[in-house]
């Protein structure tokens, strides 16, 4: 599929826009209407290296997709890679780009795209797929807009597992 790109103006400052956007266990409060299932794959949800798996159901398929940050360039860029669909064999990427607006307010743009090698894939994507990730994404962004502007406290996924053991103060250590 050919890269998509939506974009939002966000009247929130760019550093806090980006921080939130770079925490993977943050997606779930504005893409949780497309996104199901989602996990985390690794303790630190930000960061070069933090990954998540997650559903989404397009037209005409279902697929896995595991979503991992390869490169952050705060506060202007995030770039992920990943692989979908059957036996991971879809490349997937998601680009974010913040830019600083007028005043406090922060232009977001979001682009992603696949590359699907195998001719079925191919062709589940061409029965609508574009039009359907657009629409989510477009959604997903002003979901993020409403929450980032009116400073809505959201609760981040945690990871099985993590905290299982409850850490001593240092004073009552030896």
């Amino acid at each position: 599929m050919l890269p998509l790109s939506v974009s939002t103006a966000i009247d929130a400052p760019r550093e806090r826009a980006f921080a939130f956007i770079a925490d993977l266990a943050n997606r779930p409060a504005f893409t949780d209407h497309f996104i199901e299932e989602y996990r985390l794959e690794r303790i630190p949800s930000t960061g070069g290296g933090a990954a998540a798996r997650f559903r989404i159901e397009p037209p005409a398929t279902r697929l896995w997709v595991e979503t991992v940050i390869e490169e952050l360039d705060p506060p202007y860029r995030i770039h992920e890679r990943g692989r979908g669909g059957r036996i991971d064999r879809i490349p997937v990427f998601t680009v974010w780009e913040l830019y600083a607006g007028p005043g406090s307010a922060t232009q977001l743009s979001l682009t992603f795209w696949t590359e699907p090698s195998h001719p079925l894939d191919r062709l589940k994507e061409r029965l609508g797929a574009r039009r359907w990730y657009r629409r989510q994404w477009s959604r997903a962004l002003r979901r993020l807009k409403e929450g980032l502007e009116t400073g809505r406290e959201t609760q981040p996924v945690g990871i099985a597992g993590e905290d299982v053991v409850p850490t001593l103060p240092s004073s009552v250590r030896h």
